[in-house]
């Protein structure tokens, strides 16, 4: 890894080189920024080598549903992923057709009866429309900003059935106490999604500035999600 990033061999790597190839990795801008203010201890804009290990260490826990916190570093975890520059795919590196999808059937019909009901526009719901749903589930506003963030796969500030789907599932493991992936694993990629795409950054839907209290006040009670509906992973 780091003779792609230091072909000079000068033992350090420039924030505009890492940059570049820790994109690769699939993670968010928002993940990718707070790797690089733990591993760039001296706030320089430069890494070396042992703080590029670290940034790499880091990346492999965040796609491993890791927190993103000197922490974790000491936890086993895989090698970090990267895709090669020949592929655009950005999701976790994986995602072939050969992997099942890890939305059940039978869940998938829950989901899309909550999302017809939500009256889609050209089948797809707009974050306004969501929006109501996460807040309901009383999660915490950062957790529901990273679930809109890996369910609307394509970023086009809307979700269709599948997307939709995505989110629910994320919301109710995070009901059941599961964490929230950084990175959108391969299994839950819908196989509708499963081609290369270009994923540009993406601004979260729910600032974080705006208090879960205050969100449910303004919003009218939608009571989807009060029933916990239980999954099997």
């Amino acid at each position: 890894f780091l003779l792609q990033v230091d072909s000079a061999n000068a033992g350090r790597v420039l924030a505009s080189d890492a940059a570049v190839f820790l994109k690769k990795s699939g993670l968010t801008d928002l993940v990718l920024g707070k790797i690089w203010d733990l591993a760039d201890t001296d706030g320089k804009g430069i890494l070396n080598k042992q703080e590029f290990f670290v940034a790499l260490r880091l990346v492999a826990c965040a796609q491993n549903g890791l927190d993103v916190s000197l922490s974790s570093l000491n936890l086993p975890v895989p090698p970090p992923r990267f895709t090669d520059t020949s592929s655009p795919l950005l999701l976790s590196g994986t995602a072939s057709s050969d992997v099942p999808w890890a939305v059940k059937l039978e869940d998938k019909a829950k989901y899309d009866a909550i999302f017809d009901s939500l009256n889609p526009v050209n089948g797809l719901l707009s974050g306004d429309k969501v929006k109501p749903v996460l807040l309901n589930s009383k999660l915490p506003v950062d957790i529901l900003g990273r679930v809109w963030e890996l369910s609307d796969i394509d970023h086009d500030g809307m979700l269709d059935r599948d997307e939709f789907a995505v989110a629910m599932f994320l919301v109710y493991c995070a009901l059941e106490k599961e964490p929230v992936p950084m990175s959108l694993p391969a299994a839950l990629v819908p196989p509708s999604k499963r081609k290369p795409i270009s994923v540009p950054g993406a601004m979260p839907l729910i600032p974080s500035s705006v208090s879960t209290n205050e969100s449910h006040q303004s919003l009218p009670p939608v009571g989807i999600l009060t029933a916990k509906t239980p999954l099997t992973q």
